[in-house]
Formats: C-alpha cells, sequence, structure tokens
C-alpha cells in the first residue's frame, strides 16, 4: 500500500494517496483508502493521461492561454475600481462597477489563484507561488486555503468531519451526517443569501479562526513563532486589501460610509454567490455520495474511485463558462489531476470517461449548468426535509 505524500505548501499528491496520515479531527491517526478490489483503474488512467501528454509533447501545466486569461480576470477586477476612483462615474455606474468587480474577484479565484495554489499554472514554482498570493491580493490568505483545500477537502471529499466544504454551518446541511433540525427544512430558501455572504465572511474572520484551528489540530505543521508570524502576515495583507478597496475610495470620492458598504457588499456578494455555486455544483448534487468511515476508520475504496463518487462534471461543452470558472465545471479531472492546469481539462475529460466505462465506474455529469442547479436545489430541499437520505453508495 502506497503513502501519500503532503506538503501543505505545495498540495497533496495526485498519485494514489491510500494512506494520508493527517489527524483531522479523527480519533485514528489516518484514514486509509483501501482498493479491496484491487483494480488497477487509477494506474491504468495515468498511464494513458500521460500518453497523451508525451504525444503531444506539451508540459501538464499552464501555457499562454494561462497568461491571457490572468490579464482579462485582473482586467475585470482592476478596470472597474480605477474607473471608480477615477470619479467619472455616476453613483447607478459607480455600483455596477462593483458588480463586475465581483465577477472578476470570483474569476481571479477559479481562474488564477486556484491553478496556482494547485501547482498547476506555471512548471515554474515560484511562478506558482507568486500567482497563488493573488487571493491575497482580493483579501483572502493562500497558506490557510491550500490547507483546507488542497489537503482537506481534495483527500477526503465529501466526508463529513474531514472535508471542511461540508461541514455543519450557517444552518446549513450539505450531508446526511449532520443532524437535521427545523431550520433546515428553509435551507432551500436561504442558502443563496448565505452563498453571497462567503467571501465576505472570509475576508473578515474566516482567515483568522483558521489560524486558531489549524494550530489546535498541529494541522497547519508550524510552531508558535511561526503561527504568530502567519498572523501578524495575514493582518498586514487585509490591512494594505481595506486600504485600497475601501479607504482611498473614501478619501478620494468623498463617499459615505453606507455608500462604501453598499459597493463593497455587492462586489462580495456576487463573488460569493458565484464562487460558492460552482463549487457546489461539483459535489452536492444527486448521486454524488456522502461516504462514511468504516469502525476502524478506513474508507473501503481506491481514492481515485472515492473521487469520482464523490464528484461531477457539469456543462462540459459550454466553453464561455469552462474559461469563466478555470475549468471548474470539469471537476472530476480536476479531483484526479489536481496539479494538472484546467486549460487541459476539455481533452482529458474523454480519456477519463472511456477508462471509467471499462471499469464500471459511474461517471457523474450534469449536462449543462441549469441542471446542475436544479439537482444542486432539490438536494437541498432533499435533505433539508428528510432525517436521513438513501444514498447511492453508502459504505
Amino acid at each position: 500500500m502506497e503513502k501519500a505524500v503532503i506538503n501543505n505548501n505545495t498540495g497533496l499528491t495526485p498519485f494514489n494517496p491510500n494512506v494520508v496520515d493527517l489527524d483531522l479531527n479523527h480519533p485514528m491517526a489516518a484514514i486509509k483508502f483501501i482498493n479491496k478490489q484491487r483494480t488497477d483503474f487509477y494506474k491504468t488512467l495515468t498511464a494513458r493521461v500521460d500518453a497523451y501528454f508525451e504525444q503531444k509533447g506539451i508540459s501538464q501545466t499552464g501555457d499562454l492561454r494561462m497568461v491571457i486569461k490572468t490579464a482579462v480576470m485582473f482586467g475585470l477586477y482592476f478596470i472597474p475600481y480605477f474607473l471608480i476612483l477615477s470619479g467619472l462615474l455616476s453613483m447607478g455606474w459607480m455600483w455596477a462597477g462593483t458588480v463586475v468587480m465581483g465577477l472578476g474577484l470570483a474569476g481571479i479565484g477559479m481562474s488564477v489563484m486556484h491553478d496556482a495554489n494547485h501547482g498547476a499554472y506555471s512548471e515554474k514554482r515560484w511562478v506558482n507561488k507568486l500567482m497563488g498570493y493573488s487571493l491575497d491580493v482580493v483579501g483572502g490568505n493562500a497558506f490557510n486555503w491550500k490547507l483546507q483545500h488542497n489537503v482537506q477537502h481534495h483527500t477526503f471529499t465529501n466526508i463529513y468531519g474531514h472535508d471542511l466544504d461540508i461541514r455543519d454551518r450557517m444552518n446549513l446541511r450539505f450531508t446526511p451526517a449532520v443532524k437535521r433540525n427545523f431550520m433546515h427544512r428553509f435551507q432551500v430558501v436561504y442558502a443563496f443569501i448565505l452563498y453571497g455572504l462567503q467571501t465576505f465572511f472570509w475576508v473578515m474572520v474566516k482567515d483568522f479562526i483558521q489560524v486558531f484551528e489549524f494550530a489546535k489540530d498541529d494541522a497547519d505543521k508550524l510552531n508558535n513563532k511561526e503561527r504568530v508570524l502567519r498572523m501578524l502576515g495575514i493582518i498586514g495583507a487585509k490591512a494594505l486589501y481595506i486600504t485600497y478597496v475601501l479607504i482611498i475610495p473614501a478619501v478620494v470620492l468623498h463617499l459615505t460610509w453606507w455608500q462604501l458598504l453598499i459597493g463593497f457588499m455587492t462586489m462580495h456578494g456576487v463573488a460569493g454567490i458565484v464562487l460558492t455555486t460552482v463549487f457546489q455544483l461539483a459535489h452536492i448534487v444527486e448521486d454524488t455520495n456522502f461516504p462514511e468511515l468504516d469502525s476502524a476508520g478506513n474508507i473501503n475504496e481506491e481514492w481515485a474511485i472515492h473521487q469520482l463518487r464523490t464528484t461531477a462534471d457539469f456543462a462540459p461543452k459550454n466553453k464561455l463558462l469552462t474559461f469563466y470558472v478555470g475549468g471548474l465545471n470539469y471537476q472530476i479531472e480536476h479531483h484526479l489531476f489536481q496539479r494538472m492546469c484546467h486549460v487541459h481539462y476539455p481533452e482529458i475529460a474523454p480519456i477519463v470517461q472511456q477508462t471509467c466505462a471499462e471499469y464500471g465506474i459511474p461517471y457523474l455529469v450534469n449536462d449543462s449548468f441549469s441542471q446542475a442547479l436544479a439537482s444542486h436545489i432539490r438536494l437541498l430541499k432533499q435533505l433539508g426535509m428528510h432525517e436521513t437520505l438513501k444514498m447511492a453508495a453508502d459504505i
């Protein structure tokens, strides 16, 4: 049985992580993905994908398309910002500019930061690190994001208590493992309002909370001095963010506090709804599974097959959507090959789909964005109305 190599700075190796030595509030020291069927599915798939890139003579990381996309996404965010500062816009157009900034913020997160912090933006590590800090530019923290997303979410996808993306918070029930309460029956009504608050909460509160959470669990693998320096770094970065996004506009434009707040919350509301919804359509939809650990703390399935059962693609033929969301509509391919740049996913998807068919493994896909959104809404409603749901592949 092979062991995964986890590095909090670079991410999780995508090759056969059948044992994960990381304690995330579980009494066991490790979660094991046990390949009881002795399948060579992932070995076959990776060989075919590697052969594709060798035949094409190209790298699995980004290319000129990523440079162009980076310019587009930063343009969506900063061009409206400077137009607003120019004082040439009416109040209505200023507000419209914050909507575009929200789209740009989400675009930077999905199409630039995401690949970079997975080590997929470039073959050069320093480029990945630099572009990964684009998250800090828009108010987040790259270190915390990599720890929660690269390690916890990508390893323990849809496993309650280990994948923090489905934990019980803000009265939202994303998994049958969460005990249903009275408010959950209304979550289909208020869920998207809460989605709109996610990036605001992230920027203002979440990163500070995570410093203490990761320290408590020793998930960050830092000593106390390093944690203090991290906290000071987060405070400094957020101070710079608040300065350019709120203080400078207030000084230059002489706006009232409530006008600033409306613009700020509009930007984050748009970004929060876009980002959260896109990620939900990949994991919190009908037919995706929410496996439970067995009595020994194991998942009785190969890691790669676990990813396929807990993940879904959506709108794979929508090229404009694929461009904007950074290929996150090809979430299956991303979870199987997280160090591969998303610009390659459309070509890799048929290889994954064919291999799944040969091995009799489900390949979940919603053909359109609207189909995936409807599926997410139906699942929210089902989880809110029923105490337990019979999932397709309970372990």
